[in-house]
């Protein structure tokens, strides 16, 4: 039986590859033609036939054209021990795509981005470490912040993250409370005893005088990262209620 020659549009019909793409594995090396006329057409075997095939499969798995390159000079008992590893990576690719669609999930239906957590297995710092970083650079030499972090040093890394986890908490109740009394004067005695459970609530790391409340609601007001945060417990006025809250309760503290 005569061996079958197939031409480029041949190929191409039976692979669904382009023209460009073959062309360019011939120029590179990773797939000759069988025989190439004194025309200059191309024609390829059942060989380079199934060669394609198994390029165009390591392709589709993620293999760069260089290790498929290096690939194709394998055995197939040694194409598929580099398929078993690469399967594992593939697999903690899946995983770690999974995650990312929960945090996006959990992101645009609310969520903040201090409570994401994306960058477990990289070498960046989470959203959280982040603020501490940037806290400690603003804040660091202030007498105020080398108590917060005397305090918190004093815990190891498990309480520490529970005492974060759990002052997050604390501080969303509040202001979920203070939303539900958004109707009210901040001045009102609902209101300043809600400012006052939010004051304990930071006292858990540190004292909090005047001067600090009062550059923590500047805060709230002038970082654009807190707006998305307080989005979520009130309406567009519930960040302007309670910056004037946390003043009336900071001009009782200084009276």
């Amino acid at each position: 039986m005569k061996t079958p020659y197939f031409t480029v549009k041949d190929i191409i019909q039976i692979t669904g590859i382009t023209k460009r793409a073959l062309h360019y594995y011939d120029r590179t090396g990773l797939l000759k033609p069988s025989k190439v006329e004194d025309n200059g057409y191309r024609y390829y075997d059942q060989e380079a036939l199934g060669n394609l095939q198994m390029i165009l499969l390591f392709k589709e798995m993620n293999f760069s054209l260089k290790d498929i390159a290096a690939m194709m000079l394998l055995s197939k008992e040694e194409q598929k021990d580099i398929l078993r590893k690469h399967r594992s990576t593939l697999v903690e690719r899946k995983q770690k795509l999974e995650t990312t669609i929960d945090q996006l999930d959990a992101y645009v239906n609310g969520t903040d981005i201090s409570h994401l957590d994306l960058f477990g297995d990289s070498s960046i710092l989470s959203i959280q470490e982040q603020y501490e970083s940037e806290a400690k650079f603003v804040y660091g030499d202030t007498e105020k912040y080398q108590e917060f972090e005397a305090n918190v040093n004093r815990l190891s890394k498990e309480e520490q993250q529970q005492a974060y986890q759990q002052f997050s908490a604390n501080m969303e109740q509040v202001f979920r409370k203070l939303a539900k009394h958004q109707d009210l004067p901040p001045d009102s005695g609902e209101v300043q005893a809600l400012v006052r459970e939010w004051k304990s609530c930071m006292e858990h790391f540190m004292v909090c005088d005047a001067e600090i409340l009062r550059c923590i609601a500047e805060a709230y007001t002038t970082d654009h990262r807190y707006a998305g945060y307080f989005d979520q417990f009130g309406d567009g006025d519930f960040l302007r209620f309670l910056y004037q809250a946390i003043m009336v309760f900071v001009k009782g503290e200084e009276a």
